[in-house]
């Protein structure tokens, strides 16, 4: 569980457009709002690097702090650059302790699926309501020897103490099949491919082997009427 927050030094705001935007991110830093619990919204400014390394995990819980005071904090919307590796803007949701927030979780998986099975993941996440300070990094679901045909439904997974489950519980997570094998592969695409009326082309060196063995047999036929 995520208890430990990391703190963020904010600056206060007070320049906006985007001529002060780019100015901030010019000096390394990123744009930020933070809003919540009915107060009005708070710009600010922070040092990109430390934003960036505590973004790594999106459910990271945050400690912003603004002059002196602290303010829990949830990134709500993170703004990134399409090419550069870098956040323009960030939207930050105020928190209390003990209040219950709604989170995507990552889902990871562990374990083997018995052999020639395709283990696939449905759902690389689950939406959950937790407390905003026991927010979990992630829930793990065991595929160890599981056959083919076993499916894993959202309402199946084992939860941290004090998660609800906000996904439909009949959502498809985890769903394994039987391994496809090359030949069978390629049996069903030829199949397909007759219903479809699909007809392959003659390649130009099978067209160019038929040309030639025509040419050779004329020129049989015709040293056969000559001798004749």
């Amino acid at each position: 569980m995520a208890n430990d927050t990391i703190k963020l030094q904010a600056q206060a705001r007070t320049k906006f457009g985007k001529g002060a935007a780019r100015q901030i991110r010019r000096d390394h830093k990123i744009p930020a709002v933070m809003y919540g619990h009915g107060s009005e919204p708070v710009h600010i400014t922070l040092m990109g690097h430390d934003a960036m390394m505590a973004l790594k995990n999106p459910n990271a819980l945050l400690t912003i702090v603004l002059d002196g005071a602290e303010q829990l904090a949830l990134a709500k919307d993170v703004q990134r650059d399409p090419i550069k590796p870098v956040i323009e803007h960030i939207d930050l949701v105020i928190v209390r302790k003990g209040e219950k927030v709604t989170v995507d979780v990552n889902v990871h998986l562990e374990g083997e699926a018995a052999p020639e099975t395709v283990v696939s993941l449905d759902n690389s996440s689950i939406q959950l309501e937790v407390e905003a300070t026991n927010i979990p990094e992630s829930v793990t679901v065991s595929v160890e020897g599981l056959e083919a045909g076993t499916q894993i439904l959202a309402g199946a997974i084992e939860l941290p103490e004090g998660a609800t489950l906000i996904t439909d519980a009949e959502a498809l997570v985890v769903n394994v099949t039987q391994q496809i094998s090359e030949e069978a592969l390629e049996a069903e695409l030829a199949e397909a491919e007759a219903e479809a009326g699909i007809e392959h082309e003659e390649s130009d060196e099978d067209a160019a082997e038929g040309e030639t063995a025509e040419g050779d047999a004329a020129e049989g036929d015709a040293e056969k009427s000559e001798d004749a």
